[in-house]
């Protein structure tokens, strides 16, 4: 995770645009290309987006990472880490026991 952070950065400095990569710009770059890759899925089903703009759903993804490992990098959050610790947040509010199958919310589950 760490190297395709450092090719992100480097990509970034050699075109000096860190000056326009404050955590605000980069929240609002990520949450657009959210929604550029939803675009992809409008008014289709899920098989047929998948099948007409599969290409371009991976551009939109990788835009999405990439915006989202940059917010990291300049609020000093490692990325792994915060992965981790989400997945063990995760663990204890989806206990197996209780949701496996199940598509209800941590605080609807019996």
């Amino acid at each position: 995770m760490k190297h395709i952070q450092q090719k992100i950065i480097e990509f970034r400095d050699a075109r000096n645009w860190r000056q326009f990569h404050n955590p605000k710009d980069l929240a609002i770059s990520l949450s657009l290309e959210a929604g550029e890759l939803l675009e992809n899925f409008q008014w289709k089903s899920s098989e047929e987006a998948v099948q007409a703009n599969f290409e371009n759903i991976k551009d939109e993804i990788a835009d999405v990472i990439i915006y989202a490992l940059l917010l990291s990098h300049e609020l000093g959050i490692d990325v792994e880490e915060a992965i981790t610790n989400k997945i063990k947040k995760n663990e204890q509010k989806y206990p197996i026991e209780k949701s496996f199958g199940s598509k209800k919310k941590y605080n609807e589950l019996e």
